[in-house]
């Protein structure tokens, strides 16, 4: 990852000591004083796709709430204390269907200097019950870990409180990551620390995942984390569409079982493409040549996706080929109601007769 030009912080981040290691590892970045993150995030008519070529750091504090139940579009695998925290807006990843370009104004990285704070949050969830926490949902935070060290801050946290688990979801390459983050994690620890790789054909990869790992650095660094102990989620979810997307995913699936064997694997999940109206509309203004964008995808209810026929098919094409290999059980299909997974099926999201606000956090990335 290259260095930034500039970075933006808040006034009252200035001389914060725990900053000072993070700001040595970019020494030729220009410091910007702000008064608030929205000055330079939320402004106007910000060119999204320029910024994401050259991508500034803001720095800030998160005030108030900092974690969140999980949302409806998203897969739950069955957990009943399902939450997400949000430490970083945006990614290093420019994937061409990510809701987050339709989501934010900017495509410049924002970064919650709020562990503390998240951690005394989350202590009080856990004295009421177990948690289930997803911290990369609008980021990925494995491709940032050698910027930021965000995920070797939990594992003091993750050691002192036996009731927690935490999913990472990645579409990185970086296997070199996890043999000294297993060294600080006994073997029940990182039972309790899921990663989970979002896994497409390799040519939908080079074609609409830029940036990211290809298909068999994945699999090697979801290799890598499973002989450490980590348990190994397998995301094919969003499926994209393209003209032979049978073939593409039957290589994929072939692919992916001549690296591990079926019990290696913890879970599957399986979902077709799916996005908010609204951040649609954004997508389609930033990309106009977007094959992706531009589909004539049916709106149901505020969420937007290839149509119950389509859908649905390509959904029941990996669902009856991942069965040759994994016990439905441990297959989970997005289900609009974020619980079990097993029911297929679109949300309506209206309210009132209006389109509702979704949050897409974690549905895919």
């Amino acid at each position: 990852m290259r260095g930034f030009s500039h970075i933006y912080i808040e006034k009252e981040l200035i001389g914060d000591p725990e900053l000072d290691p993070l700001l040595r590892r970019f020494p030729d970045a220009k410091l910007v004083e702000i008064s608030h993150y929205k000055d330079v995030f939320n402004r106007r008519r910000q060119n999204r796709e320029m910024q994401q070529r050259s991508q500034k750091l803001i720095l800030a504090r998160k005030r108030g709430r900092l974690i969140y139940p999980g949302a409806p579009v998203c897969q739950s695998f069955g957990e009943e204390n399902f939450f997400y925290s949000s430490l970083v807006m945006n990614c290093i990843y420019d994937c061409e269907y990510c809701y987050l370009k339709g989501m934010y104004p900017s495509g410049n990285l924002l970064l919650f200097w709020n562990l503390p704070e998240l951690f005394s949050e989350l202590r009080e969830l856990l004295r009421k019950g177990t948690v289930y926490l997803c911290v990369s949902y609008d980021t990925d935070l494995l491709a940032l870990e050698g910027l930021f060290h965000l995920l070797l801050r939990f594992t003091d946290f993750l050691r002192e409180e036996p009731g927690l688990r935490i999913e990472v979801r990645t579409k990185s390459g970086n296997r070199n990551f996890f043999k000294d983050f297993a060294g600080r994690l006994s073997k029940e620890d990182r039972e309790r620390m899921i990663f989970a790789f979002t896994l497409s054909p390799e040519r939908i990869i080079r074609s609409f995942e830029k940036r990211t790992g290809s298909l068999r650095a994945r699999l090697e660094s979801a290799e890598e984390a499973h002989a450490l102990g980590f348990p190994i989620r397998l995301c094919f979810d969003p499926m994209i569409y393209c003209a032979d997307w049978e073939q593409a995913y039957l290589e994929l699936l072939h692919q992916v079982f001549r690296t591990f064997s079926p019990e290696e694997i913890r879970d599957v999940s399986v979902g077709s493409f799916r996005i908010s109206g609204a951040y649609l509309r954004e997508l389609r203004r930033a990309l106009p040549r977007s094959v992706i964008a531009q589909f004539p995808y049916e709106n149901d209810g505020g969420v937007c996706h290839y149509g119950r026929g389509l859908g649905e098919r390509m959904e029941d094409f990996l669902l009856k080929e991942l069965g040759k290999w994994i016990p439905e059980e441990r297959i989970f299909r997005w289900n609009p109601a974020g619980s079990s997974g097993k029911a297929p099926g679109i949300p309506n999201l209206k309210e009132n007769g209006k389109e509702a606000e979704i949050d897409f956090r974690g549905a895919f990335s």
